[in-house]
């Protein structure tokens, strides 16, 4: 059964409009996920709900344990994630209240953050130059143009560590490369997402402008706080209308990411790996 799943981030913790049908809880073997998902129907389709942080957002970003909140989105039957993320801006015509649908990544972090389901007797080499889904990015923004959001199409997300904000020295040097928004999450989000063969698509909700901006002082928690509260509900319209208008057929090559990744000989898996990654690789490798 193919559903929609969408991850919540700072402040974004329910769905409004979402009829509950159950809530579940996901083994894998990965360990526990972030949260309970909440499964239920919005705009006539189903939807599974995950807040990243979990309720009451008691996960930093460097905890979250990004492989078993995906792998147990594939168990679920998701084939598309919309991914809610708070970010600054490293630019001043991206402001804050503004969305971007980010299409590029760059990773800062430097902390162990397991970013494969590939490491236990396989390995697979995605094709990752593209790292979100043209069909469900081109439909996020659709929408949110109808709507009269102030939506910017692409841009680059820079994966940053947290859970402190820049000093005022990266933020410059970010900057100078060139990078958009900046995050501490979705990197390894959009890496497991192409392995395990879903859609995934950023919505990059802007609460500030990092610390680079003259008159902008250092970014406050309350100020972040402050801008996420007036970007939810925006956000929750998108989502909404997001999954009303998307095509309940996938239209694009994000379905077939490991057809020819996988490099090890079929053979030589260990059977405890081929089991564990069955939902993953069962099509490919029997």
């Amino acid at each position: 059964m193919s559903r929609i799943g969408i991850i919540g981030g700072s402040g974004l913790y329910k769905i409004d409009g979402l009829k509950v049908i159950k809530q579940a809880q996901v083994t894998t073997p990965f360990g526990k996920p972030s949260d309970k998902f909440t499964i239920g129907k919005l705009e006539g389709k189903e939807v599974v709900f995950l807040p990243r942080h979990g309720v009451g957002h008691r996960i930093s970003p460097s905890q979250i344990n990004y492989r078993a909140n995906i792998f147990a989105m594939k168990k679920l039957g998701v084939e598309r994630i919309i991914s809610v993320t708070a970010c600054g801006s490293l630019k001043e015509e991206l402001k804050p209240l503004d969305f971007v649908v980010v299409d590029q990544f760059v990773d800062r972090t430097n902390q162990a953050r397991p970013m494969t389901f590939f490491d236990a007797g396989i390995v697979a080499h995605i094709v990752f130059s593209h790292p979100v889904c043209p069909q469900l990015s081109g439909q996020i923004y659709a929408s949110g143009k109808e709507l009269n959001l102030n939506m910017h199409k692409g841009g680059t997300y820079l994966n940053m560590e947290g859970p402190q904000f820049s000093t005022l020295a990266e933020s410059r040097l970010y900057r100078s490369w060139g990078m958009d928004v900046i995050g501490m999450t979705n990197m390894a989000e959009a890496k497991l997402c192409r392995e395990a063969e879903i859609c995934y698509s950023t919505v990059a909700c802007i609460t500030d402008y990092d610390c680079w901006y003259p008159d902008h002082g250092s970014v406050t928690l309350e100020m972040v706080m402050s801008n996420l509260a007036k970007n939810v509900d925006n956000a929750k319209k998108l989502i909404s209308r997001v999954i009303r208008e998307l095509d309940p057929q996938r239209g694009c090559g994000c379905g077939k990411a490991l057809q020819f990744a996988i490099v090890t000989d079929k053979k030589l898996i260990p059977a405890k790996t081929k089991k564990d990654l069955a939902p993953l690789i069962g099509k490919y490798i029997g």
